[in-house]
């Protein structure tokens, strides 16, 4: 579970740059909205993906609400869960 949680963490960190830092340009300065589409429905599904596999981890590992919402914040921030890989899951696989 803690692997497939921390390479979801990172996917979905990836698709979240992907989408603002390529995709987002792409469509709305070039006027290329085709690579938007793909990058958005990558990013979606590890997204939901990423606050699913969070809610079990928390359950799993017997975690506090306030844990799962520092996981969950940390989604909606740039780099965000490459902070949380490093900060709280890395230690455990340790």
């Amino acid at each position: 579970m803690l692997k497939l949680f921390s390479y979801t963490a990172i996917a979905e960190g990836i698709s979240y740059l992907l989408l603002f830092g390529i995709g987002m340009p792409l469509k709305y300065i070039f006027k290329i909205p085709e690579p938007n589409i793909y990058i958005g429905y990558a990013h979606g599904f590890l997204f939901i993906a990423y606050v699913i596999l969070a809610v079990l981890f928390c359950m799993e590992k017997k975690w506090s609400l306030k844990r799962f919402i520092i996981l969950f914040i940390a989604s909606l921030l740039p780099f965000g869960t490459f902070y949380i890989d490093k900060k709280y899951l890395k230690p455990l696989a340790a």
